[in-house]
């Protein structure tokens, strides 16, 4: 199973260094950064399953990242947990009307905090649970490797059910051909953004119902996403 990508946004190097080392420890993949604007940087050049973003940083505030992340067709969906010192109710009001999942004030627990985190992936990402997937009238289940549509099992290659699995993970999240790349063949993978296309039609052959729409979409100039049917 795929370690969860965490980005963290924190600027006490201690309290980060401790988290990182946290999460490190239970499994996850994380990349830390103190700035606000490297923050929106590195979210863009690989798309994190959740941001763990403090409020007060250097560089763009991390209310502000929040809600430029939200903006991002490749983030919109991206669960984020604000950290922040502010007890105030319209503090924490204001944070999760810009988009944040959820609100921890410091101090806190680093066991609350991947708790919380824990919590929220299951949710918006439950194969990382062993979970079964389900989008529109798909079904994935990643334990026994089965997919099926509408009742029937599907049979598809190693590649096509990693883009698959990958694309049920982040439903209707729009990704490029490079960051699919990335994420089903792997950022040392030497083969070009074009094989990405070739799997693509792999994909919907494999998937493809007569008389059912395609609920694999092409957005132009941008790449594809997973639509419900």
């Amino acid at each position: 199973m795929t370690a969860p990508k965490l980005l963290l946004v924190e600027d006490d190097p201690s309290l980060a260094e401790l988290l990182e080392y946290r999460f490190v420890s239970e499994g996850y993949t994380v990349r830390v950064t103190a700035d606000g604007d490297e923050a929106l940087e590195l979210a863009a050049e690989d798309t994190p399953d959740l941001v763990i973003l403090d409020w007060m940083i250097e560089g763009t505030s991390g209310i502000e990242v929040c809600r430029r992340l939200r903006r991002a067709p490749e983030t919109a969906r991206v669960p984020i947990i604000m950290l922040t010192a502010r007890e105030a109710e319209d503090d924490r009001v204001r944070g999760l009307e810009t988009g944040a999942d959820d609100y921890l004030t410091k101090p806190f627990s680093p066991r609350e905090l991947l708790a919380r985190v824990s919590a929220v992936l299951r949710r918006v990402r439950p194969a990382l649970a062993g979970e079964t997937l389900e989008v529109g009238d798909l079904r994935l289940d990643p334990v026994a490797h089965r997919v099926e549509r509408r009742g029937g099992v599907l049979r598809l290659g190693p590649t096509e059910y990693r883009l698959l699995k990958h694309f049920m993970e982040n439903p209707r999240r729009v990704m490029s051909r490079g960051q699919l790349l990335d994420a089903v063949w792997g950022q040392e993978s030497e083969i070009s953004e074009r094989t990405v296309d070739v799997h693509i039609r792999r994909l919907r052959i494999a998937i493809a119902l007569p008389g059912i729409d395609d609920p694999v979409r092409t957005f132009r100039s941008a790449g594809y996403a997973l639509e419900p049917v």
